[in-house]
């Protein structure tokens, strides 16, 4: 039998939200309608990761040498890129680090003489969404922040 959270528990979640930053005004516990809070709180939290200062974009590369191939991909991965194929990476970050991220991956092009070619490709969310994946599936929702996971 399921145990009915009490007024104390939604307060006691509220205060936590509110403790992590999260203010807002739609937050009032609802004891009888625990679906209208629940998706109240839900609301707030599906706002996607692509508002103005953020930037999605694809980076493909061609690199010839293995060690610095391997090098560029562990730095978009620690930037928070999401690796689609061996040597195309999707991501959905701030604009500071896509700027970072480009500065320097300019400067590894720069490091040695090579014929290598690094792409920053910045995208419209719309494409990404209408983007026709054939074959091995590719979780794009995961980078654009359209799943939500919720923990009390």
């Amino acid at each position: 039998m399921k145990k009915k959270k009490d007024a104390k528990g939604y307060l006691e979640a509220i205060r936590k939200l509110h403790h992590a930053g999260v203010n807002s005004a739609s937050f009032y516990p609802v004891i009888e309608q625990d679906n209208l809070f629940i998706n109240k709180l839900l609301g707030f939290f599906k706002k996607t990761n692509t508002a103005e200062y953020k930037m999605l974009f694809f980076i493909m590369y061609d690199i010839e040498n293995n060690k610095v191939r391997n090098l560029v991909a562990k730095y978009l991965e620690k930037k928070g890129c999401m690796r689609i194929q061996k040597s195309i990476f999707l991501a959905n970050v701030d604009i500071p680090v896509y700027q970072e991220i480009c500065v320097d991956l300019a400067e590894v092009q720069a490091c040695y003489d090579n014929q290598d070619s690094i792409i920053a490709v910045p995208i419209p969310i719309d494409y990404l969404s209408s983007m026709k994946v054939i074959g091995k599936y590719i979780d794009t929702d995961i980078i654009i922040g359209t799943k939500n996971t919720l923990f009390f």
